[in-house]
């Protein structure tokens, strides 16, 4: 399995023309907000503090990108369905989205984070609307499972396989305040980016200069 070294923040960015220039295969997160998606990509790279956790929900407008072992890339999507948000800042943040899936040609693996507490709505169904449309890749991760007791976790994983069209089996448990489901995704990573990796030379990693990814 993957073994996390250590992780950089490259850069944040809005469009296309400010995606850091690099081979490196994405994993793609994004989630409604609040459902925990910070916390957990700072659990799966062994960093507390990587990436940004808001008291805030919302607070998060840019897209986010993290290099991992200088060999691929973590990317941290903005949260959607933030009550307070303007019309013309959920388009802004639509348009945001949709131009990353349709122009990320390195985008290998997208992780749709959904909350097991609640049915998925209309914002989390699109988004997997639009991953098929756009053909990528994508697994669907179940948040904060501690806080409900197994009989309500297998109602809720029933609902929302049905609500997903996603089977049972495919869904990843995660808990971050139980250190849940790290492994899980790392099994994910590896499964879509394997061969990838096998074909990076790694003997001289060393951390990245955020200010190469900009060449």
């Amino acid at each position: 399995m993957i073994n996390i070294k250590f992780a950089t923040f490259i850069t944040s960015a809005v469009k296309k023309e400010q995606y850091p220039q690099h081979f490196y295969k994405e994993i793609a997160f994004i989630g409604r907000s609040n459902v925990g998606k910070s916390s957990l990509i700072n659990l799966v790279l062994n960093n507390k503090s990587l990436a940004k956790v808001s008291s805030t929900p919302g607070k998060t407008t840019l897209i986010n990108f993290f290099a991992v072992n200088n060999q691929f890339c973590f990317v941290d999507l903005p949260g959607y369905g933030f009550a307070k948000r303007s019309k013309d800042e959920t388009t802004k943040w639509g348009n945001m989205i949709e131009g990353y899936l349709k122009n990320r040609e390195n985008l290998a693996l997208f992780f749709l984070l959904l909350d097991i507490r609640r049915t998925p709505t209309d914002d989390d169904l699109k988004i997997l609307k639009w991953l098929s449309f756009y053909g990528k890749t994508f697994a669907i991760v179940l948040t904060k499972v501690d806080k409900i007791n197994l009989k309500e976790r297998n109602q809720q994983i029933k609902i929302i396989s049905e609500e997903t069209g996603v089977p049972k089996e495919s869904l990843i448990l995660t808990s971050t305040l139980k250190k849940m489901g790290k492994d899980e995704i790392l099994k994910r990573v590896e499964t879509e980016i394997g061969d990838y990796l096998e074909s990076i030379d790694i003997s001289n990693i060393k951390e990245i200069n955020p200010k190469d990814s900009e060449k």
